[in-house]
């Protein structure tokens, strides 16, 4: 989309915005209102420009009769250039989904119990990351190992304002390694041991339609560590989507009927990842580097204990400061991909 029809499009929100009729519909007046908020910084940019070129062109035909209008003229004309640039990487396309919240996956892989003790330790660093930055997070579904790892974990993260959680957590799926001397090592050797992030945008009901005749569902006992049942009636649930061969199991809530809400959630997740795969080339690209299996060799980041370093191999990453970023100090992790792409991006629409 265009300039031109962005700032058409922008008029035409006003229009409806201002409709109290369009209010009665809170679900259409809370999409219209996202959009518009966030078109408005692209058009008061424009108009911003706009008006500067005007403020150049008087300032250069009064120059001639005051010099005062000349050294006016020279910083009106500096500040279009950046304005412009501003503009530039305000029309990036933005990638649909950057506006939805999570679900997150973490799965351990090579290394045993040392992998599910770290796939811990990375739902903790998710976990204060979104606390900082005040967002939502709720456990859905938890395979605790026997040493108080996770050997496979889910979570789902919302925000509360309009900057979806995917736009800075999207970058996070991938195999993620962790060098150190693990607890269960009495030789004070480092091991290499890996844990999976799987990244789905949340799906609302309209994202993603499912029709019940696609779904088996089974109940069963829910179990604990060393597969001791820890119910005494069938509350866990397993959906099977069966057009697509799509599993997903919930036991955390005491409920049979929350566990499948839980468990449709993670499944319309998934599903909707599934259909833009399907549908964007773009999009199943960047799946692709999300993990297929949890294997060491596929790293996109390595968490070194002994030199408290992180290292993103994606974009050259390095810090020093793990023990802060296990902490939730994210941030500039999270920026080096988002300024990245961002790069990357403007190479393709330059």
């Amino acid at each position: 989309m265009n300039l031109d029809e962005l700032l058409k499009e922008y008029a035409e929100l006003e229009t409806q915005l201002a409709d109290p009729a369009v209010h009665a519909d809170q679900s259409k007046a809370r999409t219209l209102g996202k959009r518009y908020r966030h078109l408005t910084p692209i058009v008061g940019t424009y108009r911003e420009l706009e008006g500067v070129r005007d403020d150049l062109s008087a300032a250069k035909e009064l120059a001639s009769e005051d010099e005062a209008f000349a050294t006016e003229a020279e910083e009106l004309a500096a500040r279009i250039p950046q304005l412009e640039e501003k503009l530039r990487h305000l029309l990036i396309p933005r990638d649909p989904n950057d506006d939805k919240d999570i679900i997150m996956e973490i799965k351990a892989g090579e290394g045993g119990e040392e992998s599910a003790l770290f796939a811990g330790d990375l739902l903790r660093m998710y976990l204060r990351y979104a606390e900082r930055l005040g967002w939502k997070t709720e456990v859905i579904e938890a395979q605790h190992s026997d040493l108080g790892g996770y050997k496979d974990v889910t979570v789902g993260i919302r925000a509360k304002g309009d900057e979806g959680v995917w736009s800075r957590l999207k970058y996070e799926g991938g195999v993620h390694r962790v060098q150190r001397v693990p607890a269960t090592e009495s030789q004070g050797r480092i091991h290499t041991s890996a844990a999976g992030v799987l990244i789905y945008p949340e799906a609302e009901e309209v994202d993603v339609q499912i029709d019940p005749n696609d779904l088996r569902i089974d109940v069963y006992r829910s179990s604990g560590p060393g597969g001791q049942s820890v119910n005494t009636t069938d509350s866990a649930v397993r959906i099977t989507h069966v057009p697509t061969g799509v599993v997903v199991s919930c036991q955390n809530e005491k409920s049979q009927l929350q566990n499948k809400e839980s468990a449709l959630r993670i499944l319309r997740a998934r599903l909707l990842a599934i259909a833009q795969e399907q549908a964007d080339a773009a999009a199943q690209a960047e799946r692709k580097s999300q993990v297929r299996t949890v294997d060491r060799s596929e790293r996109i980041r390595t968490y070194n204990y002994p030199e408290n370093r992180i290292s993103d191999h994606r974009v050259g990453f390095k810090a020093y400061n793990l023990d802060q970023v296990l902490d939730g100090e994210l941030n500039a992790v999270t920026q080096a991909l988002i300024d990245a792409e961002t790069a990357e991006k403007l190479a393709q629409h330059s």
